[in-house]
């Protein structure tokens, strides 16, 4: 791990053992002095006080260390090197398993109720290397909010974004930001995080896929009040735009719905929508009381994996 702003960072040894502390001074490179993912470089070790220090850093037979590759863009923290991609290197424990394999479905994860802190482990999952198309997304709402300061009125934006695979998950997430791209930018990357299961069902017969919502469900955000009742197969969603679209993210083809309070306020109004979705896997019924087959978590079933710290150099920005 190299920590470019602080200009210093830790070589990981190939035969294994403690880390290396290693000084930019110390890298044979030429402008910028930095280390990249996963650079193979020759070093030697120079140990003082007890402590172990990598010196005259290079690349491999001699050659000047390569670093992380700048761009010319202008600005701070704009532009990237050419033929760069953004490799996702986990941070979690979930997102180790899911980068090497172990876990291929979300549903395992909803299983172990395992928080997500990680938005690639989404992308990963409905990635088409799983044989599954990529989650939809949609801005629901954009509007401008302003805040007054002592040198007059600050206005952002606040995104309001939702996806969903129309196959019973839907996600909702929200964001402010100075810039609209930003703000929604943001959202897309909240609302992979808040990805949720929804539990569909019949009304009447269960003839065919299920078609509506298992059971009468309600949510509340704020004044709003969302209420969701199963309808028969035909009836389409009985509701407004907002409401439409949020069950078309979740794969509910056929819903009955009821409103009170401010619903002019749409971002209240998707909120105790989503809500409302999520309740529908919070009631247990007489279906689901049979006796439930214990499983290991996914954490304790490869404890072996994760107690192994991964090999990697990571520059940091």
């Amino acid at each position: 791990m190299f920590f470019v702003r602080k200009g210093f960072g830790f070589i990981q040894p190939d035969e294994g053992g403690d880390e290396i502390f290693v000084h930019h001074t110390a890298i044979q490179a030429e402008g910028f002095k930095t280390l990249a993912d996963e650079e193979i470089v020759d070093y030697e070790i120079e140990e003082k006080d007890g402590k172990k220090t990598a010196v005259n850093v290079t690349g491999p037979a001699g050659a000047a260390v390569q670093g992380v590759q700048k761009g010319k863009g202008k600005g701070k923290g704009k532009g990237k090197g050419k033929g760069q991609k953004d490799v996702w290197t986990p941070c979690t424990k979930l997102g180790r398993l899911v980068e090497e394999g172990h876990i291929k479905s979300i549903e395992d994860i909803y299983l172990h109720s395992l928080p997500v802190k990680e938005y690639q482990i989404i992308d990963k999952l409905f990635g088409e290397a799983n044989g599954k198309e990529p989650l939809k997304d949609d801005v629901m709402k954009i509007s401008p909010v302003q805040k007054q300061t002592t040198a007059g009125q600050r206005t952002r934006f606040k995104c309001f974004v939702g996806v969903g695979d129309g196959a019973g998950h839907i996600g909702l997430g929200w964001k402010t930001g100075k810039e609209v791209a930003t703000s929604i930018r943001g959202a897309i990357i909240h609302a992979k995080i808040n990805l949720i299961p929804v539990r569909r069902g019949y009304w009447g017969s269960k003839l065919g896929s299920p078609h509506t919502v298992a059971m009468k469900l309600t949510g509340k955000c704020a004044s709003v009040t969302m209420r969701l009742i199963p309808a028969p197969r035909g009836s389409g969603i009985v509701g407004s735009p907002a409401t439409k679209k949020m069950m078309a993210f979740a794969g509910v083809s056929d819903c009955f719905s009821c409103s009170q309070g401010h619903t002019r306020s749409k971002g209240n109004t998707i909120k105790a929508c989503y809500y409302a979705l999520r309740n529908s896997y919070g009631f247990l019924t007489p279906d689901l009381w049979a006796p439930t087959q214990f499983m290991k978590s996914p954490f304790q079933a490869h404890s072996d994996l994760l107690s192994v710290k991964p090999v990697k150099v990571v520059a940091e920005e």
